[in-house]
């Protein structure tokens, strides 16, 4: 990613910026009338820019002064919240007043398209309709369940390898559960089987680390007040950008034509098949004129990021935090194993997933605690942001002008002493748990990881059951330390909270 040179020719149009948008502040301002009290100026982007690698940490120490504040940039306003009164107006109360917008549509189009996660309306509408078949009970229970099974057990495999193996060999578990979580998507989304975690898809290791590439340089383009003149003169973060969506494209649009050709085969038995890809497919026989390829890649493409990115993020994320709290990790490996009725029977991989039955799941009450204190500090998405499509007021009582944005930041909100306590930045899972040790969620407008109002998030079962499945069998088949001790783990600047670099075990 570019980086920032003390330069006159890089300065210079980054102060004209800054100097346009305090203007534009002062108009605003003017134009609001004597009545309207307006959040306060934190920053510039510029600032944001300076501290972009640590943007979390930046926008954390901003929150704990101000829990609503203001971002100045060239077009007018970035408001960010941490105040959950302020995150209900936004996502629920006012839910037609606020959605994707333009801006953000333009930013993310590259990768993310016309995807649910990148429009309102009709579109976003049909999208979640079709979806949420996949997300249903049954079907959790009866496909997607099965699938994560397999692949655990597969991930099991490998580790056990590297753990036989003369004094140990690392492993980059961060890497391995990204694989898993690629494969199990394509698997469940899409009916394809990828090959990534065993290593015989070269096309599907390009398409992830191209994925990669270009979570990161969407992410800085929200900050970047060139970048869409790098864009036209191909240059910079904009030219890797376009060879990241090049490489994407060539892999999704052959993952689409074999599902065509699936589909031209044996439509009976297609008609059958369970996965996002097929219904939407199903639905386009029907009317042909409904959507084209490039639809379908969108779709593809929004999923990805949904049921790869975030579910292994925050296993990678879970684990690193278990190996720095070896009391925390017993704890969960002794639950798992009550749970799952092993006894005192030490039994292998593929018994121990078959006795991971919906009841075994249901009574792990820890580690699902354990797994929601890893998303409250290091939620898979740390910042989200909507639209204001006309003058508002929130609930705190700050104002925001038509085609303001606005951010509720999770990450931020995971650190505040207001709306967590003292230990806020501790890892405890404890306080997840009633007396009875039984699980109790919070207010989804509180604990934002998910989303929340209508467009909470249609994964969030899917994506605990994924994760309760890899991480009670890892913990019951292994114990897991650092290889280096002293190792701290940062994030790469994402649309995701990915760890930067690997997490060697």
């Amino acid at each position: 990613m570019d980086s920032l040179p003390l330069s006159l020719t890089v300065l210079l149009p980054l102060s004209l910026a800054l100097l346009l948008a305090l203007h534009l502040a002062r108009q605003r301002r003017g134009a609001g009338g004597k009545n309207r009290k307006y959040p306060p100026v934190a920053g510039t982007v510029l600032h944001q820019l300076l501290n972009y690698d640590r943007l979390m940490e930046y926008q954390t120490e901003l929150s704990r002064r101000h829990r609503t504040f203001r971002v100045l940039t060239p077009t007018g306003n970035d408001v960010y919240t941490v105040d959950p009164a302020n995150v209900e107006h936004v996502l629920k109360t006012s839910f037609a007043d606020y959605g994707k917008g333009a801006t953000m549509h333009d930013v993310m189009e590259d990768l993310l398209g016309d995807g649910i996660f990148n429009v309102d309306g009709d579109k976003w509408r049909h999208q979640r309709k079709v979806a949420s078949h996949e997300f249903s009970v049954r079907v959790l229970r009866d496909y997607s369940s099965g699938v994560f099974r397999d692949t655990a057990t597969e991930l099991a495999g490998i580790v056990a390898a590297a753990a036989r193996g003369d004094g140990g060999i690392r492993v980059d578990i961060a890497d391995l559960l990204m694989r898993s979580t690629l494969d199990s998507i394509f698997k469940v989304g899409f009916g394809v089987n990828l090959g990534s975690l065993s290593g015989c898809s070269k096309e599907g290791a390009e398409f992830a680390r191209a994925f990669d590439d270009a979570s990161e340089q969407v992410m800085y383009r929200f900050f970047d007040l060139l970048w869409k003149a790098k864009r036209l003169l191909n240059v910079s973060s904009e030219a890797a950008m376009k060879r990241s969506v090049r490489t994407i494209n060539d892999f999704v649009y052959a993952v689409i034509d074999r599902k065509i050709e699936q589909m031209s085969s044996d439509q009976q038995e297609f008609a059958k098949k369970e996965d996002i890809l097929s219904r939407f497919l199903l639905e386009r026989e029907q009317d042909p004129g409904c959507f084209d390829n490039k639809y379908l890649r969108d779709i593809i493409l929004n999923f990805v990021i949904a049921g790869r990115d975030t579910t292994a993020g925050t296993l990678a994320w879970f684990l690193y935090v278990l190996c720095r709290n070896q009391h925390i990790q017993e704890k969960v490996a002794r639950e798992v194993r009550t749970a799952a009725a092993t006894g005192d029977r030490d039994v292998g991989a593929q018994e121990f997933v078959a006795s991971l039955t919906e009841d075994a799941i249901s009574k792990m009450q820890y580690l699902h605690a354990a797994l929601t204190e890893t998303l409250r500090l290091y939620p898979a998405v740390p910042i989200d942001l909507k639209c204001c499509f006309s003058d508002d007021t929130l609930p705190d009582g700050y104002a925001l002008k038509k085609g303001d944005a606005v951010h509720y930041q999770p990450y931020a909100m995971g650190r505040m002493d207001f709306l967590w306590g003292a230990d806020a930045e501790e890892f405890r899972p404890e306080r997840w748990l009633d007396d009875d040790g039984v699980f109790v969620p919070e207010s989804p407008f509180k604990f934002t990881v998910f989303q929340a109002g209508p467009r909470i998030c249609l994964g969030k079962e899917f994506a605990y059951r994924q994760m309760k499945i890899f991480a009670a069998v890892l913990l019951y088949l292994f114990r897991f330390e650092m290889w280096d001790a002293n190792t701290t783990e940062g994030y790469r600047p994402m649309l995701t909270l990915k760890m930067d670099g690997p997490l060697y075990v």
